[in-house]
């Protein structure tokens, strides 16, 4: 007569993290990587070349440059806030979450927009084309812009980014512990009861005001 022996089968491994707990800390890391980064590239660009032409003084042509806080300082302003909007999701939970993500993500499209239309401006150049020859009706020639209000742009980018994945998944980030919190209770440590066998504890306990008899 034939045995069939049962030959066990493999436990399935044990399962990983929970859907929504994983999306949540890529999304996290996503969005710290995307908000911070946005900000630093931003705040570089403005600080970079963004137009250039030259202005007519005395018979001859003077080079005149206007960096991107020339400009306009708006990029740079809403870069700031957008950091600072990164940071304050993880100060703040359910309604007031979603209000500091929605700020966080119309800094990066504001961010977006400004420079844009700083790619095409002029006036910082006409300006200073004004005070270089007395006239406040001067203007530039030759005219041209740098690609750097596109790289402010794309870390508007960022930040919007940013800001869409903190509206989508912030509700599955972690807050601030509120372990350092004003008013909250700490458990109080109990001295160990005196043994009246050994002389040092009798001592101590009378150090600290107890009876040591426990009467």
């Amino acid at each position: 007569m034939d045995y069939v022996t049962a030959v066990p089968h493999p436990r399935p491994e044990a399962a990983g993290p929970a859907g929504p707990e994983r999306s949540g800390r890529r999304s996290l890391a996503l969005a710290l990587l995307c908000g911070a980064l946005g900000a630093a590239v931003a705040l570089l660009a403005t600080r970079q070349r963004w137009a250039e032409g030259t202005a007519t003084v005395a018979g001859g042509a003077f080079p005149l440059t206007a960096k991107g806080s020339d400009v306009t300082g708006v990029p740079a302003a809403l870069a700031i806030v957008g950091l600072a909007a990164l940071v304050a999701v993880f100060a703040v939970r359910r309604a007031g979450r979603l209000l500091v993500a929605g700020l966080l993500a119309l800094s990066g499209a504001g961010t977006i927009a400004a420079a844009l239309v700083g790619a095409s401006d002029s006036s910082a150049l006409d300006e200073k084309a004004a005070q270089a020859t007395g006239d406040t009706s001067a203007s530039v020639a030759a005219l041209s812009h740098t690609g750097w209000p596109y790289v402010a742009a794309a870390g508007g980018l960022l930040l919007l980014l940013a800001g869409l994945l903190a509206l989508r998944y912030g509700r599955l980030w972690p807050a601030m512990s509120g372990r350092y919190e004003r008013g909250t209770d700490r458990p109080r440590r109990t001295a160990p009861a005196a043994d009246p066998d050994r002389p040092e504890d009798l001592w101590k306990a009378l150090d600290r005001g107890e009876d040591p008899t426990g009467a």
